[in-house]
């Protein structure tokens, strides 16, 4: 099971005037019991509609079947195109399961024409399945970039081409939803509730670890396994509370306005940058008190932004995320003099000794952090990992007392594109 260490947050660790006070964590505690028996209640009468998507049955045998299709077909290349919660995700999936087995898969997140042009002439679209991930059909990256691969898929197929490609889409209404049914294509549903960013256990998380060949039963199962510690009202025994707990005090009570999610892992550099915009989207809505998220990697980031983060403005905190298995892989036996502390030794170790050295200096240095530890970094733990940080922005919503559901700032941004490119607003 996932495991949460916020010792290195609290007072008694740090100083009570640099981390958080027993007793003002026992407060917050006390609301948060009120506030989780307040999530398990609204979820009865509908809401929350993301948490029941590990339990979408209907969902996870579609999944399954469209990566049996590209079996058979022999796919050699998946094209995913997505933007925001419809590509982070997808991302993190292929970081931790893309493997010299498993087809390539292709992130189209971006309309740079470079990035485009170059994918366009490597991409072999006769051996290309296209997955195209919109609710409404509208977003403008996302349905450019497809009609685009569209063409391309034509050219390759001719009126087969609609069984090389899927829509991800609003069952009941939206334009990629009509285009499907003119064009042919699958489609395998987003539950009409459910926002991008929150959508890992719809088919936005689920099909790409399908096609990968990932364990889709063991990732549902490892949210749902969590799920029953996130309905816990005891807080101590529940870790979205804990870690909402540290994040609401440290914020508001010590001033450690940017939180660093920081992956002491490769393959979770994307996580950060999915929690990055979970907090940002969900949280990012008044002037006054909120969250500001920063993502980062280690090692890299010890030698790009520690100095900052020890003797800079105490204005930060860590969430370090790290795997405890990790891959067998050693260093030679025959290195430098200078460096013959290392030889023969386990990646792993080295890796862990630089988590072990960042933490503890931070500690010295009375700066707050956390750690979330994996046992190892399959399918079930990246479920328990993705609904941890679900459930924990609900419990931040209630705290900050932000409702967590959608992104209106981001919605005047969009329109003011659309009327740039329509002629309607001269700039």
């Amino acid at each position: 099971m996932l495991q949460l260490d916020i010792s290195a947050a609290m007072g008694k660790v740090i100083t009570p005037n640099r981390g958080i006070p027993e007793q003002e964590f026992s407060s917050i505690l006390t609301s948060l019991r009120r506030y989780i028996d307040d999530f398990v209640k609204e979820r009865k009468k509908g809401e929350h509609v993301w948490a029941e998507d590990p339990s979408n049955e209907d969902t996870i045998a579609k999944v399954k079947e469209i990566a049996a299709f590209a079996k058979e077909k022999k796919i050699t290349t998946i094209v995913w195109i997505g933007i925001g919660g419809s590509g982070l995700g997808p991302k993190v999936i292929r970081e931790v399961f893309e493997s010299p087995e498993t087809p390539e898969f292709i992130l189209l997140d971006t309309i740079d024409p470079y990035m485009l042009k170059m994918y366009d002439n490597i991409i072999d679209w006769k051996n290309a399945l296209v997955v195209v991930v919109s609710k409404s059909g509208e977003t403008l990256e996302t349905m450019s970039v497809f009609f685009h691969c569209w063409k391309r898929l034509k050219e390759a197929h001719g009126a087969q081409a609609g069984e090389f490609a899927v829509g991800v889409t609003d069952p009941k209404e939206g334009n990629l939803r009509s285009l499907c049914l003119e064009k042919g294509i699958r489609m395998v549903p987003i539950p009409s509730g459910v926002g991008g960013r929150y959508s890992i256990f719809t088919p936005v998380g689920l099909l790409p670890l399908a096609l990968l060949s990932g364990d889709v039963d063991q990732f549902v199962q490892g949210a749902k396994d969590l799920d029953v510690s996130c309905s816990n009202n005891i807080p101590d025994e529940n870790p979205a509370a804990m870690l909402a707990a540290a994040q609401f005090l440290l914020d508001t009570k010590r001033d450690c306005k940017v939180r660093v999610i920081m992956p002491y892992s490769q393959r979770l550099e994307s996580v950060a940058r999915w929690n990055q915009q979970l907090i940002a989207e969900s949280l990012g809505k008044v002037e006054t008190s909120n969250p500001i998220p920063l993502a980062a990697i280690g090692t890299q980031d010890q030698h790009s932004l520690l100095q900052q983060w020890m003797a800079g403005p105490r204005k930060q905190w860590h969430i370090f995320i790290r795997e405890i298995e990790k891959e067998s892989f050693t260093v030679p036996d025959e290195v430098d003099d200078s460096l013959n502390y290392i030889a023969g030794k386990e990646y792993g170790e080295l890796l862990d000794a630089c988590y072990k050295g960042t933490s503890t200096a931070l500690t010295q240095a009375k700066r707050p952090h956390v750690t979330i530890s994996l046992e190892r970094l399959d399918a079930y733990h990246l479920g328990q990992l993705f609904f941890l940080f679900l459930v924990e922005v609900v419990l931040l919503g209630k705290l900050y007392r932000i409702d967590p559901y959608g992104q209106p700032a981001v919605e005047t941004g969009k329109k003011i594109t659309k009327e740039i490119l329509t002629g309607e607003r001269n700039e």
